[in-house]
């Protein structure tokens, strides 16, 4: 612990890594962009850090607020060089949200319809097949959005406001396959999902969101884990407002990566810790501060 921690006992504790806390968890929940990798490769220690967890008999799910089904992500990590070996399952925002458009069981999944506009680039079409959707290409004959980001990689949110502006005047709903607000690839910012279902929300508009920080994903991600206690179970990732945020809703632990998606806002590059005394007074505070993801 540092020396501004032990002075502020509501101030997270700093760890060097994984290892000095491995022992108080059986169930690890770990973000993907940000904490595993940036978009474009694993960070150094990631990959060591998952085979150490494995070989410590701890239990591994990787959460993500990919808009993508879980075994899609799942086959894109082997170009990292990470395959189930590393890790016992993979959960997605996107596969939250298929999964509640394929069984309908709450009264507002079950009236929106079955005729669905996606907003999101090409590789995103996964979440329009096999769930009983009707994919449509105008808004004119959309029952409802389906979210799962901008429609290209270059898009800011004004390049998005005249397709949403159009469903707010129709009155759809929208539904968000993934609430991250933005995301890094490599050196480059990119806005996601969430950005434009929070545009919307504040126009009036009826959104919905499946994934981090919503309850839902953490009852489903213990369920994957074999129903660890929540005192046993650690969530890392760098988001405050999703992966910090949301573990504190679920009653579990968190490690927060400060170098990720916050790491220009507070001055740091992975692998580097701001003060932790800027924390103490958080609202869902994290319980460790954590350098990067390694042992």
């Amino acid at each position: 612990m540092t020396a501004s921690a032990a002075s502020n006992p509501n101030a997270p504790a700093v760890i060097d890594g994984l290892a000095k806390i491995a022992d108080r968890f059986d169930a690890f929940i770990l973000d993907l962009w940000g904490c595993i990798h940036d978009g474009e490769r694993a960070y150094p220690g990631a990959i060591d850090a998952l085979a150490r967890l494995q070989s410590a008999g701890k239990r591994v799910l990787v959460l993500s607020n990919a808009p993508r089904r879980a075994q899609v992500v799942a086959d894109g990590l082997v170009r990292f060089g990470i395959g189930p070996a590393h890790y016992n399952a993979v959960l997605t925002s996107g596969e939250m949200t298929w999964q509640a458009l394929a069984r309908r069981d709450d009264p507002w999944h079950l009236a929106l319809g079955k005729r669905a506009l996606l907003v999101g680039p090409e590789r995103d079409q996964s979440m329009v097949v096999g769930n009983g959707l009707d994919a449509v290409d105008r808004v004119s004959v959309a029952q409802f959005l389906l979210v799962t980001g901008p429609q290209s990689d270059d898009f800011v949110l004004d390049d998005q406001v005249p397709l949403l502006a159009e469903a707010l005047d129709r009155r759809l709903p929208l539904l968000c396959a993934n609430p991250d607000l933005e995301v890094m690839k490599g050196a480059t910012r990119l806005i996601c999902a969430g950005l434009l279902a929070q545009w919307y929300g504040a126009q009036g508009g009826d959104v919905r969101y499946h994934g981090k920080p919503y309850p839902s994903v953490y009852a489903e991600a213990r369920r994957l884990l074999g129903e660890p206690a929540p005192d046993r179970v650690l969530a890392v990732g760098d988001g405050l407002r999703t992966d910090i945020a949301g573990a504190s809703a679920a009653g579990i632990a968190s490690a927060f990566i400060p170098g990720g998606i916050h790491g220009k806002e507070l001055g740091v590059a992975m692998g580097e810790v701001p003060s932790v005394e800027r924390f103490a007074s958080a609202s869902a505070p994290p319980t460790y501060i954590l350098p990067a993801l390694r042992w």
